[in-house]
């Protein structure tokens, strides 16, 4: 039985891409001195990206704890970058907005981010770019599907069938 791993197969790629855009994009965030983690900044362009959505549903999509954005926003809060305020619907809710003392700290996050993936796409031409931003959304929404897919059986694959 041959068990050897391609280390160019999707799996990896996607985690070797993952790990590498992570570890760039903290770097470059440490580099602009805006005294912000990088996990702050992540937060904070979802703030900006679902304005005046609630903390839980921003939580939902940054795929974190509810519990770990709010020490996110405590410290964006108390750095003048969002503001809360109760959902006018659930009192115990609270809706989170960047504040105008955010926009300049937005456009720094925002442009170091096309910055690296400007540079990480360089060699791809305009169809290319697109080709690979559709083809990730497919993978995206198909492991999505499989998460949400709580009937579905779970499908055993012996080691020579395994992906990756």
């Amino acid at each position: 039985m041959n068990l050897k791993t391609d280390p160019d197969g999707l799996g990896f790629l996607l985690g070797d891409t993952a790990r590498l855009v992570r570890g760039n994009f903290e770097r470059r965030i440490a580099s602009l001195g805006l005294q912000i983690t990088t996990a702050e900044a992540r937060a904070l362009i979802f703030v900006a990206a679902n304005k005046g959505a609630r903390q839980t549903v921003i939580a939902e999509r940054m795929n974190v704890e509810p519990m770990t954005l709010c020490g996110y926003l405590d410290r964006l809060e108390k750095a003048g970058l969002v503001s809360r305020h109760p959902d006018a619907s659930d009192r115990r809710a609270k809706n989170v907005r960047t504040t105008d003392a955010a926009d300049a700290t937005i456009a720094a996050i925002r442009g170091t981010g096309r910055v690296m993936v400007d540079h990480a796409q360089a060699g791809l031409n305009a169809d290319e770019r697109a080709a690979l931003t559709k083809a990730l959304l497919i993978v995206r929404g198909n492991l999505m599907e499989m998460l949400l897919d709580r009937d579905e059986a779970p499908v055993v694959l012996s080691r020579k069938e395994m992906p990756v």
